[in-house]
């Protein structure tokens, strides 16, 4: 197995792993009363993802490997661990509001307000760059910035309408 293919297995799994704990996360909270918003952009969110992956598949699965990009990269999945595990078990895919519940101040939200993003922009950049595919980054990039607006100001607003933190 060529390097390229096992990076994007690695990204494949995680994905798709991420998206299992997510999902139990979701019903778990919709269950102590929890409640969604923002579902009208989702689909848009989750196309754009598979899009990128299988655009990914498509164009670099025999690619060379850009060990500097690489190790971006890894750089970016500790990272990503971090924000997964600061949220624990309040972490989804989707923008989901318990009421009453406090909001996350620890790990990298003590730094920023919303950190996954910030790491889910570069990695949508830096895989490609990995790849040796500066176009794919900046289009995809794009894209994902035209999204994250329209979900960071739906999740922004859910907040504000939450109230206050207990």
């Amino acid at each position: 197995m060529t390097l390229s293919i096992a990076l994007l297995a690695f990204v494949t799994l995680q994905r798709l792993g991420e998206l299992v704990l997510a999902r139990r996360n979701t019903r778990r909270l919709l269950a102590e009363g929890a409640y969604e918003t923002g579902q009208e952009h989702y689909p848009a969110i989750i196309l754009l993802h598979a899009c990128w992956l299988i655009g990914l598949w498509c164009l670099a699965w025999d690619r060379e490997v850009s060990l500097p990009w690489l190790a971006i990269y890894a750089a970016l999945q500790l990272l990503r661990g971090w924000t997964l595990w600061s949220l624990g078990r309040r972490w989804t895919t989707r923008i989901i509001i318990l009421p009453g519940g406090s909001r996350v101040t620890a790990g990298p939200y003590r730094l920023i307000r919303h950190p996954n993003y910030v790491i889910v922009a570069a990695e949508i950049a830096v895989l490609p760059l990995t790849f040796h595919l500066p176009v794919y980054a900046l289009v995809f990039s794009i894209l994902n910035a035209i999204i994250l607006r329209i979900r960071i100001g739906a999740e922004n607003a859910a907040l504000a309408a939450a109230g206050p933190t207990p």
